[in-house]
């Protein structure tokens, strides 16, 4: 019996998850995809809080152009936001998605502004 798309995704996102671990000076930085839009947050995972958050919905975030560019946007925003918020680095995690288009082109926009991982 072949398992659907969503709880292949899932099995893969608890597989990392085990491993992958965020505290608060080195956070964890949760990608999720939707159709439209890409959403990325920087989570605490000792006390269970989200540092901050971004997504392709807020008004800074100039929604024009491909998706792709638009994810890089948000990883721009997310690594001037850390290092505002005295982060350096963090740890990555693709949330059960392929590491590839807008994952990676999130990742490459957050390296780009200063983030390390």
């Amino acid at each position: 019996m072949s398992i659907s798309k969503s709880e292949r995704r899932q099995r893969i996102k608890y597989r990392v998850r085990k491993i992958v671990s965020g505290t608060a000076t080195k956070p964890r930085l949760a990608v999720f995809r939707s159709n439209k839009e890409i959403y990325a947050q920087l989570i605490d995972d000792t006390t269970g809080t989200t540092i901050l958050a971004v997504s392709s919905r807020d008004k800074a975030i100039n929604a024009k152009g491909t998706n792709i560019e638009v994810a890089a946007q948000v990883g721009k925003s997310i690594a001037e936001k850390a290092k505002s918020s005295g982060i350096e680095e963090v740890c990555f995690d693709r949330g059960g998605y392929l590491y590839h288009g807008r994952v990676k082109s999130l990742a490459d926009g957050a390296r780009e502004g200063g983030l390390k991982f």
